[in-house]
């Protein structure tokens, strides 16, 4: 019962103290920069004004990886009918080849989207 609650509690402990170096580093920079007399607009992080939302890049990268895992299943059991033999390889390796193409694709679409604008 020891072991679990010590692995948490050191697990929460060197989540704490990465961020808070983090953010204890980044105030001293900022500060230092304030200074030296630095624009606060170095703060801000660019975007471009007509890049694509967050949001619909994510749903189409989801999209894109859900529909390559249904389809990875459906070509994994035509496969694992029509082999000869064992053929417990066939639904796994369909499954991870047309998801990372689906993402794959995601890529290049999303790609195209931020060179449009």
């Amino acid at each position: 019962m020891v072991g679990p609650v010590f692995i948490f509690i050191s697990l929460f402990i060197v989540i704490f103290g990465i961020a808070y170096l983090y953010f204890s580093t980044r105030n001293k920079e900022r500060l230092a920069l304030i200074e030296k007399g630095a624009e606060a607009s170095i703060f801000v992080k660019g975007q471009k004004e007509k890049a694509a939302p967050v949001w619909k890049i994510l749903i189409l990268n989801l999209a894109l990886l859900l529909m390559g895992i249904g389809g990875g299943i459906v070509l994994g059991g035509i496969l694992q009918n029509n082999l000869a033999g064992n053929s417990n390889y066939a639904m796994p390796g369909t499954i991870f080849l047309l998801a990372g193409t689906g993402l794959l694709i995601g890529f290049f679409i999303t790609k195209r989207l931020d060179q449009e604008d």
